[in-house]
């Protein structure tokens, strides 16, 4: 696989113990390159796919939407059938004309599919930029166990946010068309829950499905020295107790820099959610940055994962120490 690695070692999935290492980083993108739309969790309308796809158009680049991608499964909840959407997701990544993987939207059922990829033929392809939240988290995970690779928590083609708000979609637009620009991230209504500054490599996102991943194959097997990224929707605040309490009773929080919090849209009072962050992740005893502006909420942050950067609760910032994308 291309790319540029910036801490050699082996897959993740055998670093128990070891902290989070850096990532391969895929190219950045470059007017007229071809990107690849894939649905690997849920349905998609198409209406909004097709608004989506104007936006990119628009920044010169050229959408290939994968066979699938509009497909819905019987029970209503899924975009085809397991096999189909990691079909359009193995061909997409294997495709050597295609300079960037972006998922259509979240939703669910990228767990269901994740294990019917050919990770052997997917290593062996040219890596590239892969982008996408949500329920996509199962998928992240997967890219950095079992390719090393960094990839971007990103807005996706056929969401609202990315159709409607145009911070982020310029947001997404820099980093992969100029990620040079964009090592400083932050947020107007960032601020420190627990002062402090770390330094670690970028992981994390959809925290309930960072939770459902643990015990799975080749499953990262902890958080420690990475600085983690978190948000949801939906969890109210006992489900996110659960959530986080399994995690720390994992051990799989044992060790992490710094954390940074995001969106957590619909999940209750926001107060309510600051006071159980405090509660759970608090004793941890490490850095933690709280409303930093991504994840389900407008003028939501791309936020790299897999990349060295540098957490500092002070300025409310996350620095990257190096380009998301070379």
């Amino acid at each position: 696989m291309s790319g540029e690695r910036l801490n050699s070692g082996s897959g993740l999935a055998d670093l128990a113990g070891v902290p989070v290492p850096a990532l391969i980083r895929p190219r950045r993108l470059v007017p007229g390159d071809r990107i690849g739309i894939v649905a690997p969790s849920g349905p998609v309308p198409r209406e909004r796919l097709d608004a989506g796809l104007d936006i990119l158009r628009g920044w010169d680049l050229e959408p290939v939407v994968a066979p699938h991608v509009l497909d819905e499964h019987p029970a209503g909840y899924l975009a085809g059938t397991d096999q189909d959407r990691a079909a359009d997701l193995q061909r997409a990544w294997c495709d050597p004309d295609l300079a960037a993987v972006l998922c259509a939207r979240g939703g669910y059922g990228a767990q269901r599919m994740v294990d019917l990829l050919d990770w052997a033929a997917m290593r062996d392809a040219p890596a590239k930029a892969f982008i996408g939240y949500s329920d996509v988290t199962a998928l992240h995970e997967a890219f950095a166990t079992r390719l090393g690779l960094a990839t971007l928590h990103g807005p996706m083609a056929a969401t609202e946010t990315f159709l409607k708000d145009g911070p982020t979609q310029d947001h997404l637009r820099r980093t992969l068309l100029a990620p040079q620009e964009e090592l400083t991230l932050t947020s107007p209504t960032a601020r420190a829950l627990v002062p402090g500054q770390a330094a670690g490599v970028t992981l994390g996102g959809c925290v309930s499905l960072l939770a459902a991943d643990l015990g799975t194959p080749r499953a990262r097997p902890s958080a420690a020295g990475g600085l983690l990224v978190l948000e949801d929707i939906g969890e109210v605040a006992y489900r996110l107790d659960r959530i986080l309490t399994q995690l720390l009773r994992s051990g799989w929080l044992d060790g992490v820099a710094g954390i940074v919090l995001g969106s957590w849209t619909d999940c209750g009072p926001y107060e309510e959610i600051r006071a159980l962050m405090l509660d759970r992740l608090g004793p941890l005893g490490v850095p933690i940055i709280e409303q930093f502006g991504f994840g389900h909420c407008p003028s939501t942050l791309t936020i790299p994962l897999g990349v060295p950067a540098l957490l500092d609760t002070t300025t409310a910032t996350l620095t990257l120490t190096a380009p998301a994308l070379i």
